[in-house]
């Protein structure tokens, strides 16, 4: 598979405060490619980055082999890039419709209401939600809304930030499911940020670690689910023969 999207020894600062720190990732068309870490690594701000909400100081970002670091929003979006952010952060005095329209605002190409009507067929509880101010919805219908929406781009790659952040676990589990649907039915190439590790790895095939702002760790998904790193640090499990070590002398292999 070719590469889609790719960073190149990309740098991004806070103020004073270096955020991600020579950070490089590949991204295959067709792929979902994880980004885990724990809280403050640099995951978001790496898809700040790419969708150009942040500017890096230093580095390349290609999507399709065309530079587009330092470029505004709006026009990374009309590119073929789709974020949805954490928090998810619909329209909550527009209804859900309204929301939905707006994620193709810089499509010309007619097909406009057929991928809305296939959005409600992924998301059935959005069509009778359809007239409904999204303010009013629950929080996984939100999410639900903002992934929607992000695909009524018609992306050539989705910017899926935190996902299951907030949700009750029969809610995480459908959106995996849906996430897996547009990737295997839509042929969106997904970067999915998320501190679920175990949901992450279960539905990409690529997964990358990030601590203090760089790359710690990356290899298939398969191979860092059997990890003992990532076992042990995200997925909360410990071989057997290491049981009786106390956590805080544990080392992690990766500097």
């Amino acid at each position: 598979m070719a590469t889609l999207l790719e960073l190149k020894n990309v740098e991004t600062y806070y103020g004073p405060v270096m955020a991600i720190r020579g950070v490089s990732l590949q991204v295959r068309k067709g792929q979902i490619v994880a980004l885990l870490g724990a809280n403050g690594a640099g995951k978001t701000t790496v898809l700040k980055t790419i969708s150009g909400a942040m500017e890096p100081q230093k580095g390349s970002i290609t999507l399709d082999d065309t530079e587009i670091q330092g470029l505004d929003p709006d026009t990374v979006a009309r590119m073929g890039v789709a974020h949805v952010p954490e928090g998810r952060e619909v329209f909550p005095f527009l209804s859900v419709e309204d929301n939905l329209k707006v994620g193709a605002f810089s499509r010309r190409d007619g097909g406009e209401a057929a991928d809305l009507e296939s959005m409600y067929g992924y998301f059935p509880a959005l069509r009778e939600k359809r007239h409904v101010e999204a303010g009013f919805l629950s929080g996984g219908q939100q999410q639900m809304l903002a992934i929607a929406r992000a695909m009524m781009l018609k992306p050539e790659v989705m910017l899926l930030d935190e996902p299951s952040l907030g949700l009750a676990p029969r809610l995480v589990g459908e959106i995996a499911a849906i996430v897996r649907r547009l990737n295997d039915e839509r042929n969106v190439t997904i970067l999915l940020v998320e501190q679920n590790a175990k949901l992450a790895l279960e539905i990409s095939q690529f997964g990358y670690v990030m601590e203090h702002g760089r790359i710690v760790m990356e290899d298939t998904s398969e191979r860092l689910r059997n990890a003992a790193d990532i076992r042990e640090f995200y997925l909360g499990m410990k071989d057997q023969g290491v049981r009786g070590r106390r956590r805080w002398k544990q080392r992690k292999t990766w500097r």
